[in-house]
């Protein structure tokens, strides 16, 4: 089976009723959890940007809370995985200033950890990759946030 662009896709669409395009949905959402999220995200958060951050945070606070500090490797496993976590909230959203307060918000929670992951040299680069990556983030908004998030940004280092 040959998989059609996004282009044909979307001209096909526009050609369906309105019926059968909730039934579409409603299908694609059965199929993958991301899919379900998504959708999620569109009909419910989409509209309260601020609202939807928020609500990512308390669950990035749980995943931070379930941190097995025994060892440096379970540490490592656990915070990769809500990185990326982040990413995937990232690309709901497809604004670059909801990706920026996520990231700020998962260094400045890694700051806080303890043992400290300043003693690990893993744990330390991918630290300071997601400063870099900030900083290029950083670049591309507006002036205004700029100035802001880099107060903060400035805050981590």
């Amino acid at each position: 089976m040959k998989i059609a662009s996004i282009v044909t896709i979307k001209k096909e669409l526009q050609h369906l009723p309105k019926e059968d395009l909730l039934e579409l949905c409603l299908r694609l959402g059965k199929f993958k959890k991301e899919n379900k999220a998504l959708l999620t995200y569109l009909l419910f958060e989409a509209h309260d940007e601020d609202g939807y951050i928020t609500s990512v945070k308390s669950s990035l606070d749980e995943l931070f809370d379930g941190i097995n500090t025994d060892s440096y490797f379970y540490m490592k496993k656990t915070i990769r995985k809500i990185l990326r976590q982040i990413r995937v909230y990232s690309r709901y959203s497809n604004k670059k200033s909801t990706e920026v307060e996520l990231l700020l918000y998962f260094c400045e929670q890694l700051n806080e950890l303890r043992p400290s992951i300043h003693r690990n040299r893993t744990l330390s680069n991918l630290y300071q990759r997601q400063i870099l990556a900030l900083e290029k983030k950083i670049s591309v908004l507006h002036e205004d946030l700029q100035y802001d998030y880099n107060l903060q940004l400035e805050a981590l280092r």
